[in-house]
């Protein structure tokens, strides 16, 4: 069971990104990292390729980044957090804060 999952609210710890907030849009999980969106934007130039439709020129996208340059957030608290896992009375397995033990799933 991973600590963060795609669609959480995530805080950036450190790199050029540090402070800011997005949501995980995909997770690469061979290689330890997440897409987020609005973090770790790149220019990339692109050549234009008639067969696919594709007009050439500089984009803008988000590029992977490593896991632990990210903390969930914690909309209690409004800080990064860190996660731990709780087993409930009903033997569900869940994720929670350790800074306050709420359940971070609903």
């Amino acid at each position: 069971m991973n600590k963060i999952r795609k669609g959480d609210q995530v805080v950036v710890i450190t790199g050029k990104d540090t402070g800011k907030r997005g949501t995980v849009l995909r997770m690469i999980p061979d290689q330890d990292r997440l897409l987020v969106e609005g973090i770790n934007r790149v220019k990339k130039h692109t050549k234009p390729n008639p067969m696919k439709g594709l007009t050439g020129g500089i984009i803008e996208k988000e590029m992977s980044i490593h896991v632990s340059n990210i903390a969930i957030f914690n909309p209690v608290t409004s800080k990064a957090d860190r996660v731990g896992f709780k087993t409930l009375e009903d033997s569900r397995k869940v994720r929670v804060f350790r800074s306050n033990g709420e359940v971070v799933d609903a």
